[in-house]
């Protein structure tokens, strides 16, 4: 059952008055560098329900008269048309959609960094675009030896090289489309260059996970670290804040491991480091606007097992070698979670044995749970969805909401015209069929009124859904697993 464990009001005024703080112990100029997405943050609303995917957005706007955003992109990364797997769209393509989404809530794009700029020939078309868009750009070169080589990074043939990114405002947010972008880099390199000028700058960095001042065995660090399991991101104590404060909080460990690095590139620029710890870096208050703990680590261990059911699908598709599942069952082992922890895999396994097919279950938010079957007409992840919104308008499951006559056009139409080989209505069309129906049917129109309440449904299916239904779902705010299994036998599979 869905419960709010997060106050994501008391976060924005938090989080902004810590990141105000620091731009004063700073004399007024801050390089922020933010980590994770900017938007559609879903992770953070799974596991800190409350949290809403555009949290960080709106905290950022209320620092919108101080702030600036430069969006860090890798070139080789530009070259090798690096994907976002969320989005499925190029990093470069990324950056220009970045750009929109900041501009349409009134945050200022200040400029592109290209980083690890070598001349690549994508890279040098990608400034030529966004210079005939308006957009101002900076180039960032490799740094032989880096990160180790600090007397040649911090010298005028290192950071020296890199073009200076001019900035107007007291706070410089430095985002990316996608990890290995650069953003630290160039926040310090932006530091040499400041101090040469004798601009008084600082540097923070800004990650919602894992969050420092819970426990480290805390459900919604775990589930970080199963997030992160292909990148091999492990949580750990701090050890650098234990030694300073004799205080326990919590880093991860690349963080910890650049630490000293960055440090002695600090104490380099300024003639000392002005941080003690990782943990002394950062100004995420999250931690601070969980109000019911108990619903997060709950709401937490429902995603260590979505992501368990995930990457399992992965290895099926070819997509994993399955080295992150075993981490996965690692962490199922070490917090005591069990996959029958999520009520909707054991409805929609019991379903399709019932049925002998495939089947699909969803817990709705209040706990209630329906299933769907595959019939003639439906696949089952669109039955599932109209037994749901019947359940939710207190509709008669026997009583159809769409008619036979709306269906059997479309699949006509599927099936003879566009070469599908399964009639079966997809979640999409399904939707489509009912905002027909509801035209002129009262009691279709009832269960379209009720799709608003299907989110943080969580729901299981006995089969690998297509990706038209994986997406549908996603959107509606229902948090699908399925097993590892497709429902034929065939090598290919759309």
């Amino acid at each position: 059952m869905y419960k709010i464990g997060f106050d994501s009001d008391k976060y924005a005024q938090l989080q902004s008055k810590k990141i105000r703080d620091r731009i004063e112990k700073f004399g007024g100029k801050l390089y922020l560098e933010f980590g994770g997405k900017l938007f559609d943050d879903y992770h953070a609303s799974r596991v800190l329900p409350g949290f809403e995917p555009d949290s960080k957005v709106k905290m950022l706007k209320q620092l919108k008269e101080d702030a600036e955003i430069v969006i860090a992109i890798n070139a080789d990364a530009i070259e090798k048309s690096k994907r976002r797997g969320d989005l499925g769209i190029t990093y470069d393509q990324d950056v220009l959609r970045l750009i929109d989404a900041f501009t349409e809530i009134g945050l200022y794009v200040g400029s592109v960094c290209i980083t690890q700029y070598t001349g690549q020939p994508l890279a040098e078309n990608f400034e030529k675009r966004l210079h005939q868009l308006g957009v101002k750009v900076y180039k960032h070169y490799p740094i032989q030896g880096y990160p180790s080589n600090i007397p040649l990074i911090v010298s005028d043939e290192g950071y020296g090289r890199n073009d200076y990114i001019e900035t107007t405002h007291s706070l410089v947010v430095v985002t990316a489309p996608g990890p290995g972008s650069g953003k630290m880099a160039t926040c310090l390199s932006q530091l040499y260059h400041e101090n040469k000028r004798g601009i008084k700058a600082g540097y923070a960095k800004f990650e919602t996970f894992p969050i420092w001042s819970i426990p480290l065995q805390h459900p919604v660090n775990i589930a970080y670290e199963a997030a992160t399991a292909d990148l091999n991101d492990v949580n750990m104590i701090d050890p650098f804040h234990l030694e300073a404060y004799n205080m326990t909080t919590v880093n991860y460990n690349r963080d910890v491991e650049i630490f000293p690095v960055v440090n002695a590139i600090f104490d380099k620029i300024y003639g000392e480091s002005p941080y003690k710890s990782p943990t002394d870096m950062g100004v995420n208050m999250a931690g601070f606007a969980i109000v019911d703990d108990e619903a997060c680590c709950e709401a937490s261990k429902q995603e260590i097992i979505r992501r368990y059911y995930q990457a399992k699908v992965a290895v099926r598709q070819g997509l994993s070698d399955g080295t992150d599942v075993n981490k996965l069952e690692l962490l199922l082992n070490k917090t005591g979670i069990e996959v029958s922890d999520r009520r909707c895999i054991g409805a929609a396994l019991v379903r399709a044995d019932q049925t002998n097919g495939s089947a699909v279950a969803m817990e709705l938010p209040d706990g209630r749970i329906v299933t769907g079957k595959t019939t003639p007409l439906l696949g089952p992840a669109s039955a599932a969805l109209l037994n749901a919104l019947k359940t939710l308008a207190g509709i008669d499951h026997e009583i159809p909401l769409i008619s036979p006559n709306v269906i059997e056009p479309i699949q006509d139409l599927k099936v003879n015209h566009m070469g599908n080989h399964n009639p079966r209505l997809h979640t999409d069309e399904t939707l489509i069929a009912l905002t027909i129906s509801a035209q002129t049917n009262p009691v279709a129109e009832l269960a379209m009124q009720q799709i608003g309440k299907l989110a943080n449904t969580d729901a299981h299916s006995t089969v690998i859904l297509s990706n038209v239904d994986e997406n549908l779902l996603h959107k509606l705010g229902i948090n699908i697993t399925c097993e590892p299994a497709y429902e034929t036998k065939k090598l290919y599979h759309k």
